[in-house]
């Protein structure tokens, strides 16, 4: 009796143990159902997004592709000035299709496209400069041009002389630039200089050769290439395409654009208004923050941009040099909000 008095309860307690794992097995088994389905959606999806990306790609290829031939058609035989202006309006068109298509697209066809956009720049600006009037030859006539040249160039107190860009630069890459169509400065140290809104509008802006200047650009540029700049602050109005910066260092930018590309600069801060996405190579020490010069007239610049003003990707940078997607590249940084309380005037 007291054996069997003694095993009841065990068997009991055995009994109690059983009937609670049964009642457990089924939510264990619910639960990894619950997952494995959440798995099956979450590959759907995942083929679902790939689907639509190539789908995305390859439409953004194909109308890529059409509307390059026709700019390419254009300017080929853009024998007049109203060609040219379609061929413009095209290319503007093409630059905004590339814009809304770098976030599907891989970075390799990205960099593709803004060559080839700048490639098609630089062809429109050799033959606006092929369809202008040629000057008849006189010394008088030269020699006036130079003094007025000066004087645009130039900034009260300052060797204008040397800030004269008299003929095109080389620029690798993009293509050279017709002169009647680039303006800026070079060769200046320790100068404060200034571009108004009429000696600006929709041209190419050169900046080279410069150290411990402060420039200001008040108006809607075309394009803006700042190279070999050391220590400089360039404060720049809305750029209707894209602005390049070349072997700089140690320099602040405001600008606001449709492309940045920075290549061989150091240690240098940018307040960005971007409409795609910046990218960097061949770069350290590069700190992003958001654009925030403003100057009286900004708004009408901006409307003459075309740039969309919501739309901002300061801070979503490509480095050509960094390809790990996981890992941030070391090249650039966020500039820390405690570092962007800056005095522009």
């Amino acid at each position: 009796m007291e054996t069997a008095s003694s095993s009841a309860p065990v068997v009991g307690n055995g009994d109690m143990v059983s009937h609670r794992d049964r009642s457990l097995v089924p939510e264990r088994l619910q639960r990894r159902e619950q997952e494995r389905q959440l798995e099956v959606e979450r590959r759907k999806q995942k083929r679902l997004n790939q689907e639509v990306e190539e789908e995305n790609s390859d439409f953004f290829a194909a109308s890529f592709a059409r509307e390059r031939a026709a700019v390419e058609e254009l300017l080929e035989r853009g024998e007049s000035v109203e060609r040219l202006e379609e061929a413009a309006a095209r290319l503007q068109g093409l630059q905004k299709l590339l814009n809304d298509s770098v976030l599907f697209l891989a970075a390799y066809d990205v960099r593709q496209g803004q060559e080839a956009l700048a490639r098609l720049q630089a062809a429109l600006n050799d033959r606006r400069q092929q369809l202008q009037p040629k000057k008849r030859f006189a010394f008088k006539t030269r020699r006036k041009d130079a003094a007025s040249a000066t004087k645009v160039d130039g900034v009260p107190g300052t060797p204008a002389a040397e800030g004269i860009l008299a003929s095109p630069l080389p620029l690798k890459e993009e293509g050279d630039f017709g002169s009647s169509w680039l303006c800026g400065f070079s060769n200046l140290k320790s100068q404060v200089l200034e571009k108004k809104a009429e000696e600006l509008h929709q041209r190419d802006v050169l900046l080279t050769e410069l150290s411990n200047c402060t420039i200001r650009l008040y108006g809607n540029p075309n394009t803006l290439r700042l190279t070999k700049a050391r220590s400089c602050t360039v404060l720049c109005g809305p750029v209707t395409t894209s602005v390049f910066l070349d072997e700089c260092s140690e320099c602040v930018l405001a600008v606001a654009c449709q492309q940045l590309r920075v290549h061989t600069t150091r240690d240098t801060r940018i307040f960005l208004q971007v409409t795609s996405r910046a990218i960097v190579e061949d770069c350290n020490g590069i700190q992003f923050a958001p654009y925030t010069w403003n100057y009286p007239g900004i708004d009408k610049d901006f409307e003459g941009s075309g740039l969309d003003r919501s739309k901002n990707n300061w801070n979503d940078v490509d480095d050509f040099n960094w390809l790990a997607r996981d890992v941030p590249s070391p090249n650039w940084s966020i500039l820390p909000e405690e570092e962007r309380m800056i005095q522009w005037d």
